[in-house]
């Protein structure tokens, strides 16, 4: 990831439409994933997700990048890529083999993976991931492992997940300009997934909710696989949107309002409480009631958290969520978010905090930093693998075993 020979470095880059957020970890002695630089910088020239400008994108994705190598003393080369917006699709296929050798062999799991991922797409669309959910083995369903198994035939299903190739293209160019090569690109709301979610609630079946600027990313997991995928190109910029209508003030400060002041919940706020709105223009401020301001917010919550309940429905995996429902990204963290919440969805719902890491902690225990973490997280795990296989070949002479990545979806 870096120049550096001696470290073993990894790093996220998440271009949001608020903020471009870039993230160098370290992989320790011990198999440990450690936050060694963290550089932030306000996003410019994205729009739900896509390049609305790349000069401006560009200059951002500098800054932030510059902030994290002078932190971690590092030279960042490549990074794990972030990507989002209402391009993404899923689909879930199957694919069949024979068995062979009468026993399940890493080059069958291979061969029926890439069975299943054989479904033509559009030239204009791209493969992000292939993601196993489950393997038979003749007669024997829900496998999660199915090598050495004995049978004659196999049959896996997958999620398969694929975007715009244009827009891939763009968001790419955006790191490569600024000497990045990118390692991978993945989705934002799988990255977050590994950063908030715990082995547990994806076997019992939960739905990761992660709310940016311009997008809110959904993700459904039940029996510890990833089921349904999708993106809702509205988010907090609508609500910042609307506090600058309303109150008359610049979208800047109508932001600062929303993060300092807002709640998403009117009856959580008493209507004795004052704040100061700038005016536009050169007038002077105006004292309104923070109450007034929960009016102006709690219907644009309940608009999103119903799109994301109308989303949740139309997959038709409600009933299998039984861990409910984890909200993360920076526009979950708003005061009475959690509660409205659960009032709309008539479930558990929890806010998604990074977990699983070491190092800088303070900088990153934060929803709002779910999937650039991820990203790191999801990379350490691709080494890792990476590191196994290369020994796998080694030890057989050569012997084809390429299970680098199946799980998720490098094929």
């Amino acid at each position: 990831m870096t120049k550096s020979t001696e470290r073993d470095l990894i790093v996220g880059l998440d271009i949001g439409t608020a903020q471009v957020k870039a993230l160098v970890g370290e992989i320790t002695a011990d198999n440990q994933l450690s936050i060694v630089g963290v550089g932030t910088h306000v996003a410019r020239g994205m729009d739900k997700g896509g390049v609305n400008d790349l000069n401006l994108v560009v200059q951002s994705v500098r800054r932030a990048v510059e902030e994290a190598e002078l932190m971690a003393d590092c030279r960042v080369s490549s990074v794990y890529l972030g990507i989002t917006g209402k391009h993404i699709r899923c689909q879930n296929e199957s694919g069949m083999v024979p068995i062979n050798d009468a026993e399940v062999t890493a080059e069958d799991v291979i061969n029926v993976i890439h069975a299943a991922k054989s479904v033509p797409i559009s030239a204009e669309r791209r493969m992000l991931h292939v993601l196993p959910q489950e393997f038979s083995v003749d007669m024997q369903e829900g496998i999660k492992s199915p090598i050495g198994m004995s049978g004659v035939r196999m049959e896996a299903k997958a999620h398969i997940i694929t975007c715009a190739n244009d827009m891939a293209k763009n968001i790419e160019k955006c790191a490569e300009r600024c000497e990045l090569h990118v390692d991978q690109l993945i989705f934002s709301s799988l990255a977050s997934s590994y950063a908030v979610l715990t082995d547990d609630e994806k076997e019992l079946g939960v739905c990761v909710v992660d709310m940016g600027g311009g997008t809110i990313d959904i993700s459904v997991f039940t029996n510890g696989a990833l089921r349904h995928t999708a993106v809702i190109p509205v988010a907090g910029n609508q609500v910042t949107s609307d506090i600058a209508k309303i109150f008359r003030t610049p979208l800047g400060h109508a932001e600062d309002i929303k993060v300092q002041y807002a709640c998403a919940l009117r009856s959580m706020v008493g209507k004795e409480e004052n704040i100061e709105v700038p005016s536009v223009g050169g007038r002077p401020a105006r004292s309104m009631s923070r109450h007034t301001l929960a009016e102006v917010v709690e219907p644009r919550y309940q608009e999103l958290f119903e799109l994301v309940l109308e989303e949740i429905r139309s997959s038709g995996l409600e009933e299998q969520i039984a861990a409910g429902i984890v909200l993360t990204g920076g526009t979950a963290k708003m005061e009475g978010a959690i509660e409205f919440a659960e009032d709309v969805f008539q479930m558990p719902v929890r806010l998604g905090y990074p977990i699983g890491i070491t190092g800088l902690r303070e900088y990153v225990q934060d929803p709002a930093y779910a999937s650039v973490v991820g990203l790191l997280i999801y990379g350490k795990d691709m080494r890792t693998q990476q590191k196994k296989a290369v020994a796998a070949r080694e030890s057989v002479g050569g012997m084809v075993k390429r299970l680098t990545s199946w799980f998720k979806g490098e094929f």
